[in-house]
């Protein structure tokens, strides 16, 4: 699961990781913000889902596995959280994948904690955790 954020190099290197083991495509679905109906601007999503997948497709590409691109709408107003990741579940589980790995730290919604409930109450695939890669500090020399 990629949500824009620099936390999806590390969930998208462990799944390339994870796929290659196991000898499987990866899933890479990219949550994009609630927007009610995509109407004449649905190109702008195209657009800003294939800007976060060139991020990650480095780690796709090192790992040598192939990858199947998704896009699933994040949380509403209305919906809540749990809707939110029912839904991304049910994404998973229509494509026959097995685990979903998010990252611990958010988006708000859709983040592991969040995903891993929603498995608990609902059903669907097994929900990995993956903490975020260590941030180092750069400091003008």
């Amino acid at each position: 699961m990629l949500t824009d954020r620099l936390d999806d190099v590390a969930v998208a290197d462990a799944a390339a990781r994870m796929a290659a083991a196991l000898g499987v495509p990866l899933l890479l679905v990219t949550v994009l913000p609630y927007s009610p109906a995509p109407g004449p601007g649905a190109g702008a999503d195209g657009a800003e889902a294939r800007a976060v997948l060139g991020r990650v497709l480095p780690c796709v590409g090192r790992a040598r596995v192939g990858y199947i691109p998704a896009v699933h709408r994040g949380p509403d107003a209305r919906g809540g959280r749990l809707r939110a990741a029912t839904g991304l579940l049910a994404l998973a589980a229509r494509h026959h994948s097995p685990v979903v790995l998010a990252s611990r730290g958010g988006p708000a919604g859709l983040d592991a904690r969040t995903l891993i409930e929603a498995a608990a109450i609902r059903g669907g695939p097994a929900v990995h955790a993956v903490s975020p890669a260590p941030r180092t500090l750069r400091t003008a020399r």
